[in-house]
């Protein structure tokens, strides 16, 4: 809903980057609120790894002035022939951290945390980018409907945030512990034929374990993962930098003995097979008590 020009900023020569929305975007209050929003919390915002607003007070017509980032949307370097190393995809994500703790010590939650939304230069430098649908402290209930409007995909909406409850930090670091485990096993941890499924499906089912898909992934790194993705928000990382100092030390991770890790095949099981399942095993101590009694009278 807008387009984006390389530009120099005639007073500094300095290379920038103007933001011009749409007449659709400008017709529209809501998505011109989105504008105006991502507008004044970048001008708050100070930070090496979340992209800078400029100020510019003269201006003919509604644009905003950013700061010229060199470099990749992460989206397009996982999109990359190449499996990530294990090694990259950690300090990618250890950068990230940093960035969502210095946005959430000023207050703010990005909301729309995913590959598209986070820049990497040649030294794999973190910028956040789009700030359009963050929010201060507390945003706005979520409906089904507003999440499927705003959110656009729906891979990395935390839980609560599918039931319509109001994202917090701990929203974001569910995001980056989606994102990770994307960058670790190249592929979502839930999925369906539309967005309403795959948000469905993250309610209801356990992922594949990263490691079922990628041997590679150590232990340690899986559960940082598992932590991260909690269904419960009180159950994940307390902070940003909880879940870098784990990602940076992962020695001292004590591994959980998951539920999750024994029933996560349960997902892709058709309906029949699970009720044969359970009758076999129903079966079984009808059979011992049968073999029991046979035994008894021929005792």
């Amino acid at each position: 809903m807008a387009s984006i020009f390389r530009c120099t900023d005639t007073r500094t020569g300095a290379k920038v980057a103007i933001k011009v929305p749409h007449p659709a975007m400008e017709d529209d209050p809501q998505l011109f609120h989105r504008f105006q929003r991502e507008e004044e919390i970048g001008k708050d915002l100070n930070h090496p790894s979340v992209m800078k607003v400029l100020t510019d007070e003269h201006r003919s017509r509604p644009y905003m002035v950013m700061e010229w980032v060199d470099g990749r949307l992460l989206r397009d370097v996982m999109r990359g022939r190449e499996k990530m190393p294990i090694e990259r995809a950690v300090r990618i994500a250890v950068g990230i951290c940093s960035a969502l703790d210095y946005i959430h010590s000023r207050g703010v939650v990005h909301r729309d945390l995913k590959p598209e939304n986070i820049m990497i230069d040649a030294q794999d430098r973190v910028k956040l980018i789009d700030f359009g649908i963050a929010g201060w402290t507390h945003p706005s209930r979520l409906t089904f409907r507003r999440l499927a409007d705003i959110m656009g995909t729906p891979d990395y909406i935390a839980p609560e945030q599918v039931e319509g409850g109001r994202g917090d930090a701990r929203s974001d670091l569910y995001a980056l512990g989606v994102i990770l485990y994307e960058m670790l096993t190249r592929q979502t941890p839930f999925f369906g034929p539309n967005a309403f499924a795959i948000m469905n499906d993250r309610l209801q089912h356990n992922p594949i374990p990263p490691r079922e898909i990628e041997p590679a992934v150590t232990p340690e790194l899986q559960e940082i993962v598992y932590r991260a993705m909690e269904r419960e928000p009180r159950r994940r990382y307390a902070c940003a930098l909880d879940f870098a100092r784990d990602l940076e030390n992962p020695e001292g991770v004590e591994v959980s003995a998951r539920t999750e890790l024994r029933e996560w095949s349960w997902r892709r099981t058709p309906l029949w097979k699970r009720v044969l399942s359970y009758s076999l095993l129903a079966l079984i101590p009808l059979t011992i008590f049968g073999l029991l009694v046979y035994a008894a009278r021929h005792a």
